[in-house]
C-alpha cells in the first residue's frame, strides 16, 4: 500500500472516529438535558406547592398590633410555616376594591373585611390530609375565624405534579434507550470497519480479551471525550438559559450540576464500553466468508 493510500485511510479513520464522537456527545447532551431535569424535579414540585397560598381569617375584633404579634411570636415559628405576610384591613379593603369595585362597602355599615396573614407551607405539608392537619392547628387559636384553602386546587395540583412526574420519567427511559441504540449503532460501524484486522489477531492465536482490549480502552477514550464535549455544550446552554430565564433558575438547583456531569460522564463509557464489548464479541465469532455481508 502506498504512502498516498495510508494517508487516505488514516484521514478516513479520523473522520470515521470524529463523526463517531460528534454523534455520540449530541446523544449525550440529550442526555444531560434529561438528567437536569430528573434531578430538579423535586425542586419543581416544592416550587409549585411552596406559592400556593393559605390564607389565616382573623376574628373581627382583632386588631393590627395583635394580629402582628400572633403571626411573629406563634404562627412564624410554627413547623409547617415557609412564610408569612401580614394584610392589614385597609390593605384587604385595597384589594377587594380593585376586585369588586370602590364602592362594594357602600352596602356595609362597617367594613366585612378583616385583618388576615397569608401564609405560604413548606412542600411536604401541601397534601389533602396534611392540610386539615394545619387547618386545625391554626384555627385552634382564639384570634383565628377561618383558615382558608382551595382544596380542589391541592388536588389538582398534586394529581399533575404525578402525571408530568409519570411523563418524565418515561421520557427519559425512551430517551436513554435511543441513546443506547443510536450510540451502539455509531460504535458498531466504527468497530465494523476493523473486522479483518479482528479476524487477523484471531488467526494469529489472540485471545478474545487480548482483541477486545484495545478496542474496550479506544471505547473507553471516546466516552469520555465525547461525554466532555457534551458537558461544555451543556454549561454553555445553561449560562445562556440563565441571563434569558433567570426565574428558571430559582427553581433549578445548580448544585444538582456536579450530579448531572457525574451521569453524563458515566453513561458515556457504560454506553461505549457495553456496545464495544457485544461488537467485538460479536465480530471475533464470525466466519471469514461472513466477514464480507
Amino acid at each position: 500500500m502506498s504512502s498516498a493510500d495510508n494517508k487516505m485511510m488514516r484521514r478516513r479513520l479520523a473522520n470515521a472516529y470524529l463523526s463517531s464522537v460528534i454523534s455520540i456527545s449530541l446523544v449525550l447532551l440529550l442526555v444531560g438535558v434529561a438528567a437536569m431535569l430528573l434531578v430538579n424535579a423535586r425542586s419543581v414540585s416544592d416550587y409549585f406547592k411552596e406559592n400556593m397560598q393559605v390564607t389565616v381569617m382573623m376574628k373581627q375584633n382583632v386588631t393590627d398590633e395583635a394580629a402582628m404579634d400572633y403571626q411573629s411570636s406563634i404562627l412564624d415559628g410554627k413547623r409547617f410555616i415557609k412564610k408569612s405576610v401580614f394584610v392589614s384591613k385597609e390593605q384587604g379593603q385595597r384589594e377587594m376594591a380593585d376586585m369588586l369595585g370602590e364602592d362594594f362597602l357602600e352596602v356595609f355599615e362597617t367594613s366585612p373585611i378583616p385583618v388576615s396573614i397569608d401564609i405560604t407551607l413548606k412542600a411536604e405539608y401541601v397534601s389533602a390530609d396534611s392540610l386539615e392537619v394545619v387547618r386545625r392547628e391554626i384555627a385552634a387559636s382564639p384570634l383565628v375565624d377561618e383558615v382558608v384553602y382551595q382544596s380542589s386546587l391541592v388536588d389538582a395540583l398534586n394529581a399533575n405534579l404525578n402525571k408530568i412526574s409519570a411523563v418524565l420519567g418515561v421520557f427519559i427511559a425512551l430517551l436513554l434507550f435511543i441513546s443506547f441504540v443510536l450510540i451502539n449503532n455509531t460504535v458498531r460501524l466504527n468497530v465494523y470497519a476493523r473486522r479483518f484486522t479482528i479476524h487477523t489477531m484471531k488467526l494469529v492465536g489472540a485471545t478474545r480479551s487480548f482483541i477486545r482490549a484495545p478496542f474496550l480502552v479506544q471505547a473507553a477514550f471516546q466516552g469520555v471525550f465525547a461525554a466532555f464535549i457534551a458537558i461544555i455544550a451543556l454549561i454553555v446552554m445553561m449560562y445562556f438559559m440563565r441571563s434569558e430565564f433567570q426565574q428558571l433558575f430559582e427553581i433549578f438547583r445548580l448544585d444538582l450540576l456536579l450530579t448531572v456531569i457525574g451521569i453524563v460522564l458515566a453513561s458515556g463509557l457504560a454506553i461505549c464500553l457495553i456496545s464495544t464489548w457485544f461488537v467485538v464479541n460479536k465480530l471475533v465469532s464470525l466466519k471469514k466468508d461472513e466477514l464480507y455481508y
